[in-house]
Formats: structure tokens, C-alpha cells, sequence
């Protein structure tokens, strides 16, 4: 029975030290491995950072990714967080059209429905923050989309693993 492709969540845990970034991205990239989504940022330790990212393929190529970012010296530990129970985030933030008037009105609604903010507000535009789970924020888009996006940015997945759900499937140096 051949793998099925999945969207693989993992994280890793890596020296915060210039150029680790660039070193894991270009090995991936190197390698064929596309990133779908990428988020790095400091954790309660100043001298670590997290990076967590989505690879796109079957099983065999997350065991290549992990395998590969192992090799690397300033990362710590790896971690396939999509075979635990976890919580995701992702952030959006998106400029729409918006006039004065019965519009503005149906997308502060629509913002409402999805638990989002207005963050800034101008004649003819307003910026909406939106996280939650990666298919809220695509959905969100999907319904704001007929009203006109002039600019939208969205962060990287990030996820943390339950409290007592984790699985052996880390690897820590």
C-alpha cells in the first residue's frame, strides 16, 4: 500500500546563532524538500529559538527531513509535532476594501463571526487580525475575498504540543 502525502508539522529546536536559518532552509531546499510554512522565534531560553515548519510528502520524506536536520550541528532536537495532540496558531493580518456605509458594516461582522479585530481603520480601507487554526484563517480569506484584499501577511504555523500527549517521535541530541 503506498504513503499517502500529508502536510508534516514539525519543530525544531536550534542554537540562536546567525546564519541557522539560511543553513536549514538552503539544506532542505537543496535537497527537494519544499517548506510550506515557516516560523521561527525565541523560546524561554535566549540562546535557543524554535523553527516550525510544514513539509508536504509522504512518510518517507519527513523521515528525511528529520534525518537530514539531525545532521546539523546547531540543531538540538526535532520534533514531528503532527503525530501528537497539539495546538496550532496562524496570524493574519489583511488590508480590504472597506467604505464608509453598509459594507463596512457586513465586514466588522464577518470579523466578528471569526473572533478577529479591526486594527486599523482608514477612509477607505481596514486592517483585520484574524488567528486561529490554519483552516479558520484560510476560510476567513476565502469570505472576505469578495470585498476586495488590497495587501494580506500571514505568519508560519506554530504549534505546541499538549502538556503529557508527547509522543517518542523527537529526537534530541
Amino acid at each position: 500500500m503506498p504513503n499517502t502525502i500529508h502536510r508534516h508539522l514539525l519543530s525544531a529546536l536550534v542554537q540562536n546563532v546567525p546564519g541557522v536559518l539560511a543553513h536549514i532552509s538552503g539544506m532542505l531546499a537543496s535537497r527537494g524538500f519544499n517548506i510550506d510554512s515557516l516560523a521561527v522565534g525565541e523560546t524561554e531560553d535566549i540562546k535557543l529559538s524554535r523553527m516550525t515548519f510544514v513539509v508536504v510528502g509522504d512518510d518517507s520524506v519527513l523521515e528525511q527531513v528529520r534525518k537530514q536536520l539531525e545532521k546539523i550541528v546547531t540543531v538540538v532536537r526535532v520534533l514531528d509535532i503532527s503525530s501528537n495532540d497539539f495546538v496550532e496558531r496562524d496570524l493574519l493580518l489583511i488590508k480590504v476594501s472597506a467604505p464608509a456605509g453598509s459594507v463596512r458594516a457586513e465586514i466588522r461582522e464577518l470579523v466578528d463571526i471569526f473572533r478577529g479585530q479591526i486594527v486599523d481603520v482608514g477612509p477607505e480601507e481596514v486592517m483585520i487580525e484574524i488567528s486561529g487554526r490554519e483552516n479558520k484563517v484560510q476560510a476567513f480569506i476565502e469570505r472576505i475575498h469578495p470585498y476586495g484584499i488590497s495587501e494580506l501577511v500571514r505568519t508560519g504555523r506554530i504549534a505546541m504540543v499538549r502538556s503529557g500527549c508527547t509522543n517518542n517521535n523527537d529526537t534530541m541530541k
